[in-house]
């Protein structure tokens, strides 16, 4: 995997927004606290743009984040919100440059449609916190963000869960937003599931949703070619009347029944205010043990 140059101190990141309009004093703060950090930041054209949902048009926001993508003087693209769009962009953008010049791209959400293509391309990217969540973000999701740029990879560990399934595995980290990942399935955009370690968050949906995208994970067999799989915040779940009657993590497990992969819940990442960064496409060792939870990158 190709890795994006670390970045320094006084180094250029573009806030872009390819997704749902954005309100522009989440953006103003963003800017502030990047420049504190000791950035310098770049805002798109129609980062404060309103077409509808949208930032603007396909064309507007297409055009905002190609030109992230082949400024010299860029080193990170950081991308405003989720909601929905990527997906309208992603064959629309000439991701060359990111082979030429890599840079960082970050995001989550619905940015991980642009997640599977650079994974796709054999370029890292970073599924960590974005401007409309900044101001509400604990103080490890911000300075895992930043560490992640600078090029210091943040161990995280976490408190055992006792639904959690012991075990330790080693792979290339990959995943995201659990129905960006489902509606993803069969496409040419597809992630390698092979050997991977496999993180999954989600937000607003109804439990029957969450059980039928791992019903066709499953059938589509990435639960079986997946090392491991980490769980991130599943948030804000709506129920039905009569109640599905199953927890996330029953939902979870049933599918893995048989299976020894090792599986981590509760991750701090995800539509949570300790929403922590993390890479994808660099190797990790997943570690599940009776007295922790953890991930580690390995060189």
């Amino acid at each position: 995997m190709i890795h994006p140059p670390r970045l320094n101190p006084g180094d250029l990141v573009y806030i872009s927004a390819p997704a749902k309009l954005m309100d522009p004093k989440a953006i103003s703060f963003a800017k502030n606290l990047l420049e504190e950090k000791g950035f310098k930041v770049l805002l798109s054209k129609n980062c404060f743009g309103n077409h509808y949902y949208f930032s603007g048009t396909d064309e507007e926001r297409m055009l905002d984040l190609q030109f992230g993508i082949d400024h010299p003087d860029v080193r990170a693209i950081l991308c405003a919100r989720g909601g929905y769009g990527s997906i309208r962009l992603v064959d629309r953008i000439n991701w060359a440059n990111m082979l030429r010049e890599p840079k960082w791209l970050i995001g989550f959400s619905d940015i991980t449609v642009f997640h599977h293509r650079l994974n796709k391309l054999g370029v890292q990217s970073i599924h960590g916190s974005m401007p409309i969540n900044f101001e509400k973000n604990t103080t490890a999701s911000i300075s895992t963000l930043v560490n992640c740029l600078i090029g210091q990879w943040p161990h995280i560990s976490v408190a055992p869960n006792q639904s959690n399934k012991p075990g330790v595995a080693i792979g290339n980290l990959i995943g995201g937003n659990l129905s960006i990942v489902y509606s993803m399935l069969g496409t040419d955009d597809q992630y390698d599931f092979e050997d991977s370690i496999l993180f999954l968050e989600d937000v607003g949906e109804h439990y029957y949703q969450v059980e039928r995208m791992f019903f066709a994970l499953k059938k589509a067999g990435v639960l079986h070619k997946i090392k491991g799989l980490i769980i991130g915040g599943i948030t804000d779940l709506e129920d039905t009347d009569p109640p599905l009657g199953r927890t996330i993590e029953e939902i979870v497990l049933e599918q893995l029944r048989f299976s020894t992969t090792p599986v981590m819940f509760n991750f701090p990442a995800g539509h949570i205010e300790d929403n922590r960064a993390i890479v994808f496409g660099k190797k990790v060792q997943l570690t599940v043990t009776e007295a922790e939870a953890k991930i580690n990158y390995l060189n």
